[in-house]
């Protein structure tokens, strides 16, 4: 019978107990009070101050021997039962010990079961991933051998005049180079939203090209009339689909269609880059035309200012013709009677694509005037080849409103 709760093998032994520990908040520790009605031990009489307190002390050492002598038997048959009691309390104390350690170990036993079983189910989830990469991977070279092969048989017989098969075809390049250079529908509204303090209560709105409709979503949420026109019957599809106000048909004759004065503006982002030279002064025109007194005219566009706008980013879509620069759209806008005429510079590159400016507080004093000279290079250099990726004009036809 180990004498408390803690017989670990191998812990230092416990220290020999003492009568301290049962005066005041007497011990709760079982191998005390083994120790105390094992030995029999007696509480020592306790001294009082003063002659009177000793006087008492010495009374009841008189007194004692007359008072435990006839409880002896009594106080020998409880002094047995509490040890019976300690024993029994003993035994409970071991068998909890017992089975919180056997319950450990089976938890031990159950996480690491767990933890190789989980382990396992990983393993061959990703063994699955992976043959489903391979899959998808397979399908997806599949799937450009066969659009590949359906361009080609398309173009083979386009020699015979079957237009609808060109349109299709032309329609399925749209839809990708829409979905791949022009970026997520998200990105598009949030571009468009720059523009709504502009358009609030201009009057009703025409959207030329509208494409996949982000421009009238915007503004139909905002409460702004808006209607758009787009060549393209997937997009009109895809806007109708929406719920949103569109027709197929051709940019010109959509404009040259609607009343003197009876559009409150006239937006085209990313469409002019798109179009003949020669038919932008008409389309200016034609928007001076249709606009109420003070309408406004918002032409987006690719920024050929930039050279790497101009020289690379531009030709990635191959429907674009042409950059337009800002001076010569400007001077159509002035010519058809636009007044003012607000040039935006819009999206400029991120950081990480720019040319990096020299620290100057990691250079030597000595050279620090070198490195400013070289800052200024490279901010020049870094406009010229940077700048921003697109501008937009905004005229306004003169009048009140």
């Amino acid at each position: 019978m180990t004498s408390g709760p803690s017989g670990d093998e191998g812990a230092p032994a416990a220290a020999e107990p003492t009568i301290e520990r049962f005066l005041g908040d007497p011990t709760r520790d079982l191998g005390d009070w083994r120790w105390l009605w094992d030995g029999d031990r007696r509480f020592p009489i306790r001294s009082a101050p003063g002659a009177l307190g000793k006087l008492k002390v010495l009374f009841k050492k008189l007194l004692r021997p007359f008072v435990v002598t006839p409880q002896q038997d009594l106080w020998e048959r409880q002094r047995i039962a509490n040890l019976i009691v300690l024993e029994y309390l003993q035994r409970g104390e071991d068998i909890r010990r017992v089975v919180l350690e056997t319950h450990a170990a089976r938890l031990d036993f159950l996480e690491t079961v767990w933890r190789e079983g989980l382990n396992e189910v990983m393993g061959h989830n990703d063994a699955l991933f992976a043959r489903v990469d391979q899959k998808v991977d397979q399908i997806r070279r599949d799937t450009r051998e066969v659009w590949a092969k359906l361009g080609a048989a398309i173009a083979a017989v386009e020699s015979v005049g079957t237009g609808a098969i060109a349109e299709v075809r032309s329609e399925q390049l749209y839809l990708e180079l829409e979905r791949r250079h022009r970026g997520t529908e998200q990105e598009i509204r949030e571009r468009i939203a720059f523009y709504l303090p502009r358009l609030r209560r201009v009057g009703e709105v025409l959207d030329l090209g509208c494409g996949r409709g982000e421009a009238l979503q915007i503004l139909a949420d905002e409460g702004i009339a808006a209607r758009g026109v787009d060549g393209s019957a997937a997009m009109v599809a895809a806007c109708r689909e929406k719920g949103l106000r569109v027709e197929q048909g051709d940019l010109f004759e959509t404009l040259a269609a609607a009343l003197p004065e009876s559009l409150g503006a006239v937006v085209s982002f990313h469409v002019v880059e798109h179009l003949p030279p020669e038919t932008i002064d008409r389309l200016v025109r034609l928007a001076w035309r249709a606009l109420l007194p003070g309408g406004l005219l918002i032409l987006e566009t690719p920024n050929p200012l930039s050279l790497v706008v101009g020289a690379r980013n531009f030709w990635l879509d191959p429907t674009h013709r042409r950059p337009v620069h800002p001076e010569s759209l400007a001077l159509s806008f002035e010519v058809a009677g636009f007044d003012p005429v607000e040039r935006l510079e819009l999206h400029p590159f991120a950081d990480s694509e720019r040319l990096p400016e020299v620290p100057i507080d990691a250079v030597a004093e000595t050279l620090r005037p070198l490195a400013e000279r070289v800052n200024r290079l490279r901010d020049q250099l870094d406009d010229l080849l940077f700048g921003a990726q697109d501008y937009a004009l905004i005229g306004t036809r003169p009048g009140a409103r």
